[in-house]
C-alpha cells in the first residue's frame, strides 16, 4: 500500500525528531530569520547563542581593503568592493554583518559540516573570513550564489579559539530584495539552498531535514501547538511560524519591533545551563538588519539598551573611509543607546584566524 506524501513526510519528521532527541549535543545554537514585510521591507535578525564567553566587537570596513584567505601561499586574495559593518568573534573572525549594498551574512553552527581536504589545486579561504568574503564582494544573493556555486575556493577550518572544538559552520545570506540562500558543506562539497522562501536557519540537522520537520509542524498549525524547547529544530519551527504570523505593518519601526519580538522568542534565557544538554546555550547577543534603511541593530543581553549603526552616515570610500571599531567591552556589557555610529574609533583591522604561515 502506498502512503500519501503528507503521511510520509509526517512519518519521516517524527523519526527525525526522535533521532535529534538522542543525538550528541553541542555548545553553540543560534537562530537566523528573514522578515518580508509591507512596501518591500526586508529585515534579517539573528541570535548568537554560545555556552562560553565570546568576545565580540563591531567594526566598520571601507571599500578597497586588501584581503587574504589566511591559509598560506595558496590563499584566496581579493580587494573589498563594498564597505561593511560587522560583528567579530574573538577578534579573529566575522560572524555576522551587513554591507552598504544591503547584503547580510550570518554564520551559524552546523556540526554535520564536512569540509574538503585542502590542497594546492584551489585557493584556500579560512572559515573565519567566509562571511567577510561574501560581504566584501557581492551586492545581492543572486550574484553571490552565481560565484559560490562554481566552488572557487576551499574552505579551511580550525579549532575555535581557546577550545578543542573544530569550527563547523554554515552560512546564510539575504539581501534587500528578500532573496535568501543557505550554504552548507556536506561530504566535502558545498550545497546551496537558494530561494526567497528560505527565511529561517538554525543549527542541526542539515537544512534539508529541517525543512521536512517544519512541514510536520505546518500540518499541526502554529495556533494549535508549537514546540517549546531550545533545540534547534524547535526554534526553527517557532521562528518559521512567527516570522510570517506577525503583521506586515507599513510603519517600518513597528515592523522592526515585531521582528525583535520574534528573535527574542527563540532566544535562550541568559544563565541557562543543562549539564546533559550543552546545546542549550545562553543567548549572548542579537542583531537585526533593516536592509532598505541600512540600519544595523545590536542588542546585548547584559545591557539595558538596543542601539544601531547607520550605514548611510558612514564614508566607505577607499580614499576617506577608515577602519573603525566599537569596543563592546567584556561580554558586550558596555552600554550604548540610540544611534552609535559616531562612537566608533579608528583602529587597525584584525587578522582573520588561519593556518600558520
Amino acid at each position: 500500500m502506498k502512503m500519501k506524501s503528507s503521511a510520509l513526510s509526517r512519518v519521516f519528521a517524527i523519526s527525525l525528531v526522535a533521532a535529534i532527541a538522542t543525538a550528541p549535543s553541542l555548545s553553540l545554537a543560534c537562530t537566523r530569520l528573514v522578515y518580508l514585510g509591507a512596501k518591500s521591507q526586508v529585515i534579517t535578525a539573528r541570535s548568537m547563542d554560545w555556552r562560553f564567553e565570546m568576545p565580540t566587537d563591531l567594526w566598520i570596513f571601507p571599500r578597497g581593503l586588501a584581503r587574504s584567505g589566511e591559509v598560506g601561499p595558496n590563499s584566496l586574495q581579493w580587494t573589498s568592493r563594498y564597505g561593511s559593518v560587522i560583528a567579530s568573534a574573538h577578534g579573529v573572525s566575522t560572524s555576522d554583518g551587513t554591507n552598504e549594498a544591503g547584503l547580510v551574512a550570518n554564520v551559524l553552527w552546523l556540526t554535520e559540516s564536512e569540509y574538503p581536504k585542502f590542497d594546492s589545486g584551489r585557493p584556500g579561504l579560512s572559515i573565519a573570513a567566509w562571511a567577510q568574503y561574501v560581504l566584501d564582494n557581492f551586492p545581492t544573493v543572486q550574484e553571490a550564489v552565481a560565484v559560490l556555486e562554481k566552488n572557487p575556493f576551499t574552505i579551511v577550518t580550525d579549532n575555535v579559539p581557546g577550545q578543542k572544538l573544530l569550527a563547523t559552520l554554515h552560512l546564510s545570506i539575504s539581501d534587500a530584495t528578500g532573496d535568501s540562500a543557505i550554504i552548507e558543506y556536506i561530504n566535502g562539497k558545498p550545497v546551496i539552498h537558494h530561494d526567497r522562501k528560505y527565511q529561517v536557519m538554525t543549527n542541526s540537522p542539515l537544512f534539508e531535514q529541517q525543512l521536512a520537520l517544519n512541514e510536520y509542524w505546518k500540518e499541526i498549525g502554529g495556533t494549535v501547538m508549537l514546540p517549546g524547547t531550545n533545540r534547534a529544530a524547535d526554534r526553527f519551527a517557532r521562528a518559521s511560524f512567527y516570522v510570517n504570523a506577525i503583521p506586515k505593518d507599513e510603519n517600518p519601526d513597528r515592523a522592526l519591533a515585531s521582528v525583535f519580538s520574534v528573535i527574542r522568542n527563540v532566544s535562550v534565557p541568559f544563565g541557562i545551563s543543562t549539564p546533559d544538554q550543552p546545546n542549550i546555550s545562553s543567548t549572548r547577543w542579537r542583531t537585526v538588519a533593516d536592509h532598505q534603511r541600512k540600519l544595523y541593530f545590536f542588542e546585548s543581553v547584559l545591557t539595558p539598551n538596543t542601539f544601531w549603526v547607520d550605514l548611510k552616515a558612514i564614508d566607505f570610500s577607499p580614499e576617506k573611509g577608515k577602519v573603525k571599531k566599537l569596543d563592546l567591552g567584556p561580554q558586550q556589557s558596555r552600554t550604548f543607546s540610540g544611534d552609535a555610529t559616531a562612537n566608533f574609533q579608528q583602529a587597525e583591522p584584525f587578522k582573520f584566524l588561519g593556518l600558520p604561515m
